[in-house]
Protein backbone atom coordinates (compact mmCIF):
# COMPACT_ATOMS: atom_id res chain seq x y z
CA UNK A 1 0.00 0.00 0.00
CA UNK A 2 1.06 3.33 -0.49
CA UNK A 3 1.11 5.04 2.59
CA UNK A 4 2.89 8.45 1.44
CA UNK A 5 -0.55 9.48 0.32
CA UNK A 6 -1.25 11.56 3.06
CA UNK A 7 -4.11 14.92 3.53
CA UNK A 8 -4.09 16.87 6.30
CA UNK A 9 -6.16 20.35 6.02
CA UNK A 10 -5.62 23.23 7.92
CA UNK A 11 -8.08 25.75 5.80
CA UNK A 12 -11.75 24.77 5.40
CA UNK A 13 -12.44 23.54 1.72
CA UNK A 14 -15.51 24.67 -0.33
CA UNK A 15 -18.29 22.06 -0.56
CA UNK A 16 -18.58 19.91 -3.11
CA UNK A 17 -21.51 17.88 -4.47
CA UNK A 18 -21.61 14.44 -6.80
CA UNK A 19 -23.10 14.13 -9.74
CA UNK A 20 -26.27 13.49 -8.09
CA UNK A 21 -26.08 16.02 -5.61
CA UNK A 22 -24.31 14.14 -2.43
CA UNK A 23 -21.98 15.62 -0.13
CA UNK A 24 -18.76 14.81 -0.76
CA UNK A 25 -16.84 15.09 1.91
CA UNK A 26 -13.06 16.19 1.85
CA UNK A 27 -11.67 12.69 2.64
CA UNK A 28 -12.14 12.16 -1.08
CA UNK A 29 -9.47 12.72 -3.31
CA UNK A 30 -10.47 12.25 -6.64
CA UNK A 31 -6.62 11.71 -8.18
CA UNK A 32 -5.59 8.95 -5.77
CA UNK A 33 -8.98 7.33 -5.86
CA UNK A 34 -9.26 6.88 -9.60
CA UNK A 35 -5.38 6.16 -9.68
CA UNK A 36 -5.80 3.23 -7.21
CA UNK A 37 -3.78 4.70 -4.37
CA UNK A 38 -3.87 4.35 -0.95
CA UNK A 39 -4.26 7.28 1.51
CA UNK A 40 -4.96 8.76 4.50
CA UNK A 41 -6.77 11.95 5.70
CA UNK A 42 -6.89 13.75 8.93
CA UNK A 43 -9.03 16.62 10.21
CA UNK A 44 -8.32 19.78 11.82
CA UNK A 45 -7.68 19.16 15.49
CA UNK A 46 -10.73 20.57 16.27
CA UNK A 47 -11.44 24.06 18.25
CA UNK A 48 -12.45 22.89 21.85
CA UNK A 49 -9.42 20.00 22.28
CA UNK A 50 -6.55 20.78 23.11
CA UNK A 51 -3.68 18.78 22.33
CA UNK A 52 -0.35 17.55 24.04
CA UNK A 53 1.76 19.63 21.22
CA UNK A 54 0.20 22.78 21.82
CA UNK A 55 0.68 23.12 25.60
CA UNK A 56 4.56 22.85 24.98
CA UNK A 57 5.23 26.32 23.71
CA UNK A 58 3.47 28.44 26.61
CA UNK A 59 4.30 29.22 29.43
CA UNK A 60 1.59 27.94 31.44
CA UNK A 61 0.89 24.57 29.66
CA UNK A 62 -2.67 24.22 29.82
CA UNK A 63 -4.01 20.56 30.19
CA UNK A 64 -4.74 18.59 26.89
CA UNK A 65 -8.26 17.51 26.71
CA UNK A 66 -8.83 13.75 27.73
CA UNK A 67 -10.76 12.21 24.68
CA UNK A 68 -13.00 9.22 23.07
CA UNK A 69 -12.13 7.58 20.29
CA UNK A 70 -14.03 4.97 18.00
CA UNK A 71 -12.67 3.07 14.96
CA UNK A 72 -15.18 1.52 12.68
CA UNK A 73 -14.81 0.44 8.45
CA UNK A 74 -17.08 0.88 5.63
CA UNK A 75 -16.71 -1.62 2.70
CA UNK A 76 -15.47 -4.82 3.71
CA UNK A 77 -17.02 -7.23 1.81
CA UNK A 78 -17.61 -5.51 -2.26
CA UNK A 79 -16.15 -6.59 -5.12
CA UNK A 80 -16.41 -2.95 -6.16
CA UNK A 81 -14.27 0.31 -4.23
CA UNK A 82 -12.06 0.90 -1.59
CA UNK A 83 -12.55 0.14 1.93
CA UNK A 84 -12.49 2.82 4.33
CA UNK A 85 -11.42 2.56 7.82
CA UNK A 86 -12.19 5.49 10.26
CA UNK A 87 -11.02 7.03 13.57
CA UNK A 88 -13.65 9.63 15.66
CA UNK A 89 -12.36 11.61 19.06
CA UNK A 90 -13.98 14.18 20.63
CA UNK A 91 -13.98 15.25 24.48
CA UNK A 92 -15.36 12.20 26.67
CA UNK A 93 -17.46 14.33 28.54
CA UNK A 94 -19.28 15.07 25.40
CA UNK A 95 -19.31 11.63 24.04
CA UNK A 96 -22.97 10.63 24.90
CA UNK A 97 -24.42 13.85 25.44
CA UNK A 98 -23.16 15.23 21.69
CA UNK A 99 -23.32 12.71 19.74
CA UNK A 100 -26.27 10.44 20.43
CA UNK A 101 -28.01 12.82 22.52
CA UNK A 102 -28.07 15.97 20.15
CA UNK A 103 -27.33 14.75 17.12
CA UNK A 104 -28.51 10.84 17.20
CA UNK A 105 -25.33 9.07 15.94
CA UNK A 106 -26.16 4.78 15.28
CA UNK A 107 -24.58 2.72 12.74
CA UNK A 108 -24.78 4.00 9.60
CA UNK A 109 -26.26 0.82 8.31
CA UNK A 110 -29.53 2.13 9.79
CA UNK A 111 -29.26 5.60 9.08
CA UNK A 112 -30.67 6.17 5.50
CA UNK A 113 -27.70 7.86 2.90
CA UNK A 114 -29.23 11.88 3.35
CA UNK A 115 -29.25 11.65 7.22
CA UNK A 116 -25.70 9.94 6.77
CA UNK A 117 -24.62 12.91 4.43
CA UNK A 118 -26.37 15.52 6.75
CA UNK A 119 -24.14 14.66 9.65
CA UNK A 120 -21.24 14.41 7.80
CA UNK A 121 -21.53 17.91 6.04
CA UNK A 122 -22.21 19.31 9.75
CA UNK A 123 -19.28 17.39 11.25
CA UNK A 124 -16.89 19.23 8.02
CA UNK A 125 -18.76 22.78 8.41
CA UNK A 126 -16.83 25.56 10.46
CA UNK A 127 -18.65 27.02 13.39
CA UNK A 128 -20.70 23.78 13.67
CA UNK A 129 -21.02 22.13 17.28
CA UNK A 130 -19.40 18.82 15.74
CA UNK A 131 -16.94 20.77 13.92
CA UNK A 132 -15.59 22.84 16.91
CA UNK A 133 -15.41 19.40 19.00
CA UNK A 134 -14.85 16.66 17.29
CA UNK A 135 -12.01 15.48 14.91
CA UNK A 136 -11.62 12.19 12.43
CA UNK A 137 -9.95 10.82 10.30
CA UNK A 138 -9.81 8.16 7.35
CA UNK A 139 -7.86 5.12 5.83
CA UNK A 140 -9.05 4.78 2.54
CA UNK A 141 -7.47 1.18 1.35
CA UNK A 142 -7.82 1.30 -2.87
CA UNK A 143 -9.26 -1.98 -4.04
CA UNK A 144 -5.97 -2.34 -6.19
CA UNK A 145 -3.90 -2.52 -3.11
CA UNK A 146 -6.07 -4.91 -1.33
CA UNK A 147 -6.00 -7.40 -4.30
CA UNK A 148 -2.37 -7.26 -4.43
CA UNK A 149 -1.63 -7.64 -0.89
CA UNK A 150 -4.03 -10.86 -0.84
CA UNK A 151 -2.97 -12.51 -4.44
CA UNK A 152 1.13 -12.09 -3.52
CA UNK A 153 3.11 -15.26 -5.13
CA UNK A 154 2.78 -18.76 -2.83
CA UNK A 155 6.44 -18.14 -2.02
CA UNK A 156 5.27 -14.69 0.01
CA UNK A 157 3.09 -14.15 2.95
CA UNK A 158 -0.10 -13.57 2.10
CA UNK A 159 -1.18 -9.80 2.97
CA UNK A 160 -4.90 -10.88 4.25
CA UNK A 161 -7.83 -8.68 4.43
CA UNK A 162 -7.55 -9.30 8.27
CA UNK A 163 -3.87 -8.43 8.71
CA UNK A 164 -4.68 -5.28 6.26
CA UNK A 165 -7.29 -3.73 8.88
CA UNK A 166 -5.58 -4.63 11.46
CA UNK A 167 -2.91 -2.13 9.93
CA UNK A 168 -5.12 0.53 8.89
CA UNK A 169 -6.43 0.56 12.91
CA UNK A 170 -3.25 0.90 14.19
CA UNK A 171 -1.46 3.38 11.72
CA UNK A 172 -5.09 5.97 12.31
CA UNK A 173 -4.61 5.48 15.86
CA UNK A 174 -0.91 6.13 16.09
CA UNK A 175 -1.94 9.38 13.41
CA UNK A 176 -4.66 10.26 16.12
CA UNK A 177 -2.30 9.92 18.98
CA UNK A 178 1.15 10.19 18.01
CA UNK A 179 1.00 12.88 15.60
CA UNK A 180 -1.96 14.53 16.17
CA UNK A 181 -0.72 14.49 19.89
CA UNK A 182 -4.52 14.25 21.00
CA UNK A 183 -4.67 13.00 24.36
CA UNK A 184 -6.69 9.84 23.96
CA UNK A 185 -7.76 8.31 26.74
CA UNK A 186 -10.36 5.15 25.58
CA UNK A 187 -10.77 3.65 22.54
CA UNK A 188 -13.83 2.02 21.39
CA UNK A 189 -13.18 -0.64 18.50
CA UNK A 190 -16.02 -3.13 16.17
CA UNK A 191 -14.26 -5.99 15.84
CA UNK A 192 -12.66 -7.88 13.65
CA UNK A 193 -12.90 -11.72 14.25
CA UNK A 194 -13.02 -12.51 18.13
CA UNK A 195 -13.01 -9.17 20.60
CA UNK A 196 -10.93 -10.96 22.77
CA UNK A 197 -7.92 -11.14 20.30
CA UNK A 198 -8.46 -8.24 18.14
CA UNK A 199 -8.16 -6.43 21.62
CA UNK A 200 -5.19 -8.44 22.79
CA UNK A 201 -3.29 -7.34 19.53
CA UNK A 202 -3.83 -3.99 19.93
CA UNK A 203 -3.30 -3.42 23.76
CA UNK A 204 0.08 -5.23 22.94
CA UNK A 205 0.85 -1.79 20.61
CA UNK A 206 -1.44 0.84 22.85
CA UNK A 207 -0.13 -0.56 26.26
CA UNK A 208 -0.83 2.91 27.58
CA UNK A 209 -4.46 2.97 26.24
CA UNK A 210 -7.51 1.72 27.84
CA UNK A 211 -9.00 -0.34 24.31
CA UNK A 212 -12.13 -2.17 24.70
CA UNK A 213 -13.23 -4.14 21.47
CA UNK A 214 -16.51 -5.41 20.83
CA UNK A 215 -19.23 -7.03 18.52
CA UNK A 216 -21.77 -4.26 17.32
CA UNK A 217 -19.60 -1.48 18.69
CA UNK A 218 -21.10 0.97 16.04
CA UNK A 219 -24.40 0.24 17.47
CA UNK A 220 -23.18 0.45 21.58
CA UNK A 221 -20.50 3.06 21.63
CA UNK A 222 -21.67 6.96 20.14
CA UNK A 223 -18.10 7.33 19.06
CA UNK A 224 -17.50 4.26 17.07
CA UNK A 225 -20.97 5.20 15.68
CA UNK A 226 -19.54 8.71 14.04
CA UNK A 227 -16.62 6.49 12.79
CA UNK A 228 -19.03 4.31 10.85
CA UNK A 229 -20.62 7.43 9.10
CA UNK A 230 -17.42 9.12 8.16
CA UNK A 231 -16.02 5.45 7.15
CA UNK A 232 -19.68 4.85 5.13
CA UNK A 233 -19.34 8.63 3.69
CA UNK A 234 -16.28 8.35 2.29
CA UNK A 235 -16.50 5.01 0.72
CA UNK A 236 -19.76 6.05 -0.80
CA UNK A 237 -18.35 9.09 -2.31
CA UNK A 238 -15.26 7.74 -3.66
CA UNK A 239 -17.21 4.71 -5.62
CA UNK A 240 -19.16 7.22 -7.06
CA UNK A 241 -16.77 8.83 -7.94
CA UNK A 242 -15.07 5.87 -9.60
CA UNK A 243 -18.23 5.33 -11.36
CA UNK A 244 -18.77 9.03 -13.00
CA UNK A 245 -15.42 8.37 -14.66
CA UNK A 246 -15.91 5.28 -16.07
CA UNK A 247 -19.42 6.67 -17.34
CA UNK A 248 -17.25 10.28 -18.61
CA UNK A 249 -14.88 7.90 -20.39
CA UNK A 250 -17.66 6.07 -22.14
CA UNK A 251 -19.43 9.35 -23.50
CA UNK A 252 -15.85 10.82 -24.35
CA UNK A 253 -15.72 7.55 -26.62
CA UNK A 254 -18.84 7.72 -28.56
CA UNK A 255 -18.21 10.84 -29.27
CA UNK A 256 -16.03 9.65 -32.33
CA UNK A 257 -18.79 6.92 -33.07
CA UNK A 258 -21.58 7.46 -35.34
CA UNK A 259 -23.87 5.23 -33.75
CA UNK A 260 -27.34 6.94 -33.93
CA UNK A 261 -28.49 5.27 -30.00
CA UNK A 262 -26.37 5.81 -27.34
CA UNK A 263 -24.87 2.90 -25.09
CA UNK A 264 -27.09 2.30 -22.03
CA UNK A 265 -24.85 2.84 -18.82
CA UNK A 266 -25.25 0.33 -16.23
CA UNK A 267 -25.29 0.83 -12.73
CA UNK A 268 -23.21 -0.72 -10.55
CA UNK A 269 -25.50 -0.92 -7.18
CA UNK A 270 -23.89 -1.15 -4.47
CA UNK A 271 -20.63 -3.09 -5.17
CA UNK A 272 -21.71 -6.02 -3.28
CA UNK A 273 -21.25 -9.37 -4.80
CA UNK A 274 -24.93 -10.50 -3.70
CA UNK A 275 -26.25 -7.39 -5.58
CA UNK A 276 -27.48 -8.27 -9.10
CA UNK A 277 -27.04 -4.79 -10.71
CA UNK A 278 -23.07 -5.03 -9.60
CA UNK A 279 -22.77 -8.76 -11.36
CA UNK A 280 -24.50 -7.07 -14.16
CA UNK A 281 -21.79 -4.80 -14.58
CA UNK A 282 -18.71 -7.17 -13.88
CA UNK A 283 -20.35 -9.03 -16.95
CA UNK A 284 -21.16 -6.36 -18.97
CA UNK A 285 -18.33 -4.45 -18.60
CA UNK A 286 -15.10 -6.99 -18.04
CA UNK A 287 -12.38 -7.26 -21.02
CA UNK A 288 -11.64 -10.72 -21.80
CA UNK A 289 -8.48 -10.30 -20.58
CA UNK A 290 -7.61 -7.56 -18.58
CA UNK A 291 -11.10 -7.22 -16.85
CA UNK A 292 -11.42 -4.13 -14.94
CA UNK A 293 -10.13 -1.53 -13.85
CA UNK A 294 -8.54 -0.11 -10.30
CA UNK A 295 -12.06 -0.03 -9.28
CA UNK A 296 -12.25 -4.00 -8.97
CA UNK A 297 -11.27 -6.10 -6.21
CA UNK A 298 -9.40 -9.29 -8.24
CA UNK A 299 -8.89 -11.09 -5.32
CA UNK A 300 -12.80 -11.47 -4.65
CA UNK A 301 -14.16 -15.02 -5.59
CA UNK A 302 -16.73 -13.02 -7.44
CA UNK A 303 -14.51 -10.93 -9.72
CA UNK A 304 -11.81 -14.75 -10.17
CA UNK A 305 -14.89 -16.62 -11.71
CA UNK A 306 -15.47 -14.17 -14.11
CA UNK A 307 -12.20 -14.09 -15.20
CA UNK A 308 -11.20 -17.96 -15.22
CA UNK A 309 -14.37 -19.05 -15.95
CA UNK A 310 -16.73 -16.98 -17.45
CA UNK A 311 -14.47 -14.57 -19.85
CA UNK A 312 -14.02 -17.81 -22.69
CA UNK A 313 -10.83 -16.46 -23.24
CA UNK A 314 -7.48 -19.05 -23.58
CA UNK A 315 -4.04 -17.53 -23.43
CA UNK A 316 -1.53 -19.70 -25.37
CA UNK A 317 2.08 -18.72 -24.44
CA UNK A 318 5.07 -19.72 -26.73
CA UNK A 319 6.95 -23.00 -25.73
CA UNK A 320 9.89 -21.91 -23.98
CA UNK A 321 13.17 -22.32 -26.53
CA UNK A 322 15.12 -25.59 -26.27
CA UNK A 323 18.23 -23.53 -25.33
CA UNK A 324 16.91 -20.86 -23.22
CA UNK A 325 18.38 -18.12 -24.53
CA UNK A 326 15.31 -16.24 -25.53
CA UNK A 327 14.22 -13.42 -23.73
CA UNK A 328 10.53 -12.98 -22.51
CA UNK A 329 11.16 -9.30 -23.93
CA UNK A 330 11.98 -10.52 -27.11
CA UNK A 331 8.54 -12.12 -27.40
CA UNK A 332 7.16 -8.34 -27.05
CA UNK A 333 9.78 -6.51 -29.76
CA UNK A 334 11.10 -9.33 -32.05
CA UNK A 335 9.97 -9.95 -35.49
CA UNK A 336 10.67 -12.33 -38.01
CA UNK A 337 9.91 -12.70 -41.21
CA UNK A 338 7.21 -15.46 -39.96
CA UNK A 339 5.55 -12.45 -38.15
CA UNK A 340 2.46 -11.39 -40.55
CA UNK A 341 0.43 -8.44 -39.07
CA UNK A 342 -1.88 -10.66 -36.84
CA UNK A 343 1.04 -11.65 -33.90
CA UNK A 344 -1.52 -11.37 -31.13
CA UNK A 345 1.57 -11.73 -28.20
CA UNK A 346 2.79 -8.69 -30.36
CA UNK A 347 0.06 -6.82 -31.19
CA UNK A 348 -1.73 -6.55 -27.61
CA UNK A 349 0.91 -5.82 -25.49
CA UNK A 350 0.42 -2.35 -23.89
CA UNK A 351 -2.64 -1.57 -26.27
CA UNK A 352 -4.96 -1.73 -22.78
CA UNK A 353 -2.56 0.97 -21.21
CA UNK A 354 -2.59 2.75 -24.16
CA UNK A 355 -6.34 2.78 -24.80
CA UNK A 356 -6.50 3.91 -21.11
CA UNK A 357 -4.62 6.81 -21.58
Amino acid sequence: MDDSQNDVLDEPVPEITSSKGTYVPPSVRHSAILAGESYAHYSPCPRDVIPSSKSSTEEKKPEPTPCVLGIDEAGRGPVLGPMVYSAFYLPMHLHTSLLADEHHFDDSKVLTPEVRSSLMRSLCTPGHALHNSCGWTVKVMSARDISSGMLRPSMAAVYNLNAQALDATIEIIRGVVETEGIDVKEVYVDTIGKPETHQARLQRVFPGLKITVAKKADSLYPCVSAASVCAKVTRDAALEACHDHLVNQKKRKRVDETAEQEEEVVSWGSGYPSDGKCIGWLKKDMDPLFGWGTECRFSWGTSKELLEVKSGLKVDWPADEEDGSMLVTQYFSAKSDADGPGNELRDWYGHKFAEIF
